[in-house]
């Protein structure tokens, strides 16, 4: 994509907009990392598909639908990588104060919130010491509403970063981004924090809207096409990338259908990602169902997952801003498309007051 192309605009929607479903998130003031939960207080069956080769998560194996327990109070996107994990006790915290959790008993107190998460990797933006803890998710689920959450630069986004292929020097800042689709009465929204190895190309048309930049790094190169024109990658250490994200609807689902719900969102991951699902990758994306509104076609739902993922992806790095650390210079979208390249970075520490709360 020429320095000069220009973007599409935002979709519209939120998963906010799914009955039942509320979000919040919590960005780290001394760095470019933190997270996102998506909250479910009256519960919601759960499931979900992992397709990257080197995932970080936290209570996936329950969410399989030969396993017993059948009911989700949240779900948690995290940066700082592995480390990262840390940060669902605050979100299980903060439930319990709610009440919000599994019956384990009759006395007070005896619940146990259930509160899936997956990581991505953001360790080489800024001091990698820093990353999401029981307090960054604990904040997190006090700034939630149901209001549309932050996109871009912004929770788990915080520190996302995309087109890494050809080595970190030409890669671009990602982010977090949210999408709903509806129709007769069922909504299905997303919630992605994209962090891919990959480019972010415009699902209509196939072209790069972020990802590897050429050599001079105004433009963009198209890291498939170079690939496939023989330019070599870099070799890249697993799992230092990986898209992570929810699918929520407010249609009644069992948790096999929620499998497959969270599968058909890989398929908008394909859409809007390429390369996806790499070995350097640990695409995880989460399904929730709500059974708050109608029942409607299940094949009709995993087309709007689809298209809600895939939507969510391009809002991701078309809200996403540039950044620089003392390391890196990464330029967003929207400062390669107004031909501005790098000399329209902010120095890291602006990037942070920009981020305003929810």
């Amino acid at each position: 994509m020429p320095a000069s192309a220009a973007l599409p605009d935002l979709f519209p929607g939120a998963i906010t907009q799914v009955r039942g479903i509320e979000t919040g998130h919590f960005t780290d003031p001394r760095r470019p990392t933190g997270c996102n939960v998506v909250i479910a207080r009256a519960g919601a069956v759960g499931g979900v598909d992992v397709r990257g080769a080197a995932p970080g998560t936290r209570e996936t194996d329950l969410l399989d639908p030969a396993n017993l327990v059948g009911v989700v109070h949240a779900v948690l996107l995290t940066g700082g990588s592995a480390w990262g994990l840390h940060a669902a006790d605050g979100v299980m915290r903060w439930l319990e104060a709610q009440g919000i959790g599994l019956p384990v008993g009759d006395a007070p107190g005896q619940i146990v919130p259930i509160v899936p998460a997956a990581v991505l990797f953001d360790l080489h933006v800024g001091d990698a010491r820093i990353r999401p803890g029981a307090d960054a998710g604990h904040a997190a689920c006090q700034a939630a509403s149901s209001q549309p959450p932050a996109q871009g630069n912004a929770g788990a986004g915080a520190g996302a970063t995309v087109g890494k292929l050809f080595g970190m020097q030409h890669a671009m800042k990602g982010g977090i981004g949210t999408a709903a689709v509806a129709v007769g009465g069922v909504t299905v929204g997303a919630l992605i924090a994209v962090n891919a190895l990959g480019d972010v190309v415009n699902p209509a048309t196939g072209q790069p809207i972020a990802g590897a930049r050429t050599a001079d790094g105004g433009a963009l190169r198209g890291s498939v096409a170079a690939a496939l024109a023989g330019q070599a990658p870099l070799s890249i250490l697993a799992g230092t990338n990986t898209t992570i994200g929810v699918v929520a609807t407010d249609a009644p689902l069992s948790k096999a259908q929620c499998q497959r719900l969270a599968g058909a969102g890989h398929d908008g991951l394909a859409r809007a990602i390429h390369p996806v699902h790499t070995m350097s990758d640990g695409d995880t994306l989460f399904a929730l169902a709500t059974g708050q509104a109608p029942t409607l076609d299940f094949n009709v739902l995993c087309a709007m997952a689809s298209e809600a993922v895939a939507r969510a992806c391009v809002n991701a790095v078309l809200a996403a801003r540039g950044l620089t650390t003392e390391a890196l210079a990464l330029p967003a979208a929207c400062d390669l498309a107004a031909g501005n390249g790098l000399a329209a970075l902010e120095p890291i520490e602006d990037f942070i007051i920009q981020d305003k709360p929810m």
